[in-house]
């Protein structure tokens, strides 16, 4: 398990993807558990497998099917990573969010984070989503930042500022854009554990106590890492399941993919004209 990467070792990744596409993205995408549909919709891609890009950890959870894709949608190069890695499969933060620092690399200025989320507002319900206004970092916190270790000062300062982590601009067009698409959204605070159990009942009830509106177990790294390298940020989650506050259901992965049928077109019509108003 590797604790950090170097430049030069970040840039062996990049060198790995440029050997397999010419194009040159400016939007990178990264599609969350039972999302992957999206990537049907991006026309002629080079598409590379996470097993064949240098250092790229691979994912091993059903949902993800662990491949890039490069190519057009809706007039724009994407980046998008059909499927994430996840801290809880081993991996270190420095890995989770090597994909980040990849397409910083490749000159990516805008990030598009999907993912799917457990509700913890008592509202939501499994097919929403929720625009993500802001986070609470609370695997920061704790100790497991992905920006620990030596500052890399190619990508930005020591200490970043995360008063901004989600792009005002991208959220306000995000909701636009579901509007005129007649898609209703909530706009919320997501919560990123480490996973891989649920939660208890008493953990979301304490979790909604400070404030947050979704819980999920990935995100919060990548964003971090964007943020740091100057990269605005839309932040979109799946609602997945209902709130479990009082222990009365339980929670499957199986159902969080089968509400990804429903999330998926929802998202993709968001994205697709966000991308179109960028």
């Amino acid at each position: 398990m590797r604790e950090w990467f170097t430049l030069e070792e970040i840039d062996e990744s990049v060198a790995a993807i440029t050997r397999r596409t010419q194009r040159q993205p400016t939007v990178g995408i990264i599609l969350g558990s039972g999302l992957g549909g999206l990537a049907d919709a991006v026309e002629s891609p080079d598409s590379i497998p996470f097993s064949d890009i240098t250092y790229w950890p691979v994912s091993t959870i059903a949902g993800h099917s662990g491949r890039v894709l490069v190519g057009q949608l809706e007039g724009k190069t994407v980046f998008m990573m059909q499927g994430r890695i996840h801290y809880y499969e081993g991996y270190s933060m420095q890995q989770v969010t090597l994909p980040v620092r990849v397409m910083q690399r490749l000159g990516v200025k805008t990030l598009v984070v999907t993912n799917a989320a457990g509700a913890i507002h008592p509202d939501y319900l499994p097919g929403d989503v929720m625009l993500i206004s802001d986070h609470i970092g609370l695997m920061g916190m704790t100790g497991m930042n992905p920006l620990r270790g030596p500052n890399l000062d190619t990508f930005g300062p020591r200490f970043p500022d995360m008063s901004r982590a989600y792009d005002p601009d991208l959220l306000e067009l995000a909701k636009t854009s579901a509007a005129a698409a007649g898609i209703e959204v909530h706009t919320g605070v997501y919560i990123g554990l480490s996973g891989p159990s649920f939660e208890t009942p008493a953990d979301l009830r304490f979790l909604r106590a400070i404030g947050a509106d979704a819980v999920g177990m990935s995100t919060v790294p990548e964003v971090t890492i964007a943020r740091h390298g100057g990269m605005q940020v839309l932040g979109i989650s799946g609602i997945s399941n209902k709130a479990n506050l009082d222990g009365s259901t339980i929670t499957t992965h199986a159902e969080v993919l089968e509400a990804g049928k429903i999330i998926a077109p929802k998202m993709e019509t968001i994205i697709r004209r966000v991308l179109s108003s960028l």
